[in-house]
């Protein structure tokens, strides 16, 4: 199991010793996902947070007519998983699934908080990354509200270009609240403006 991007990743908010990083990559676990696997579903308790080292992951719901709601995609170097779940050790409300053959690494919720324990500095990196989270997930409601689809897509393109190329049209759309025929509308006007 390759440890670097996730130490890397790690790095960049805190300083670790030797040790404190050896002890932290021996509870990783890895996992190889095939496309369209999934590696969580809704009901089941998140045990994990998830950070994926290699390929591409979503996690949305369902609503009561069966529509798919996105909620996040996550590439290499970032982590995902369902939070509520996870915290409160209740069944989940997300599903996250493979869109393409995906490898993570799997931090077990029980060894996350005896790291805290034993190496506190992960309080702070843990902090600082739900805090980010947080952040986003504001703007991202700012936007639904108060933005046209249009504005959300150009958006979308301009903090995750080189998510475009990787995920479907129709996984943009639901994240973005709109259908593929209008992201694809909304697409086509704005090639014809350039």
């Amino acid at each position: 199991m390759d440890s670097t991007l996730i130490l890397a990743n790690v790095n960049r908010l805190i300083s670790l010793s030797d040790d404190q990083q050896s002890l932290f990559t021996s509870l990783l676990k890895y996992k190889k996902l095939r496309k369209r696997e999934y590696l969580l579903q809704a009901d089941d308790i998140c045990r994990y947070e998830y950070f994926v080292i290699a390929g591409c992951l979503r996690s949305y719901y369902r609503d009561d007519m069966g529509a798919e709601h996105v909620v996040q995609f996550a590439i290499e170097d970032w982590w995902i998983g369902d939070m509520r779940s996870f915290i409160t050790q209740t069944p989940a409300w997300l599903y996250i699934d493979a869109l393409e053959n995906t490898e993570v690494l799997m931090l077990l919720k029980d060894d996350l908080d005896n790291l805290y324990a034993a190496v506190p500095e992960f309080e702070r990196y843990f902090r600082i990354r739900i805090q980010n989270a947080l952040v986003s997930e504001q703007q991202r409601l700012g936007a639904i509200l108060s933005k046209t689809a249009e504005e959300r897509y150009l958006d979308f393109i301009e903090r995750y270009p080189f998510l475009e190329k990787r995920v479907p049209q129709l996984q943009i759309a639901s994240y973005l609240g709109i259908t593929p025929e209008f992201l694809s509308k909304i697409r086509a006007r704005i090639a014809r403006e350039k």
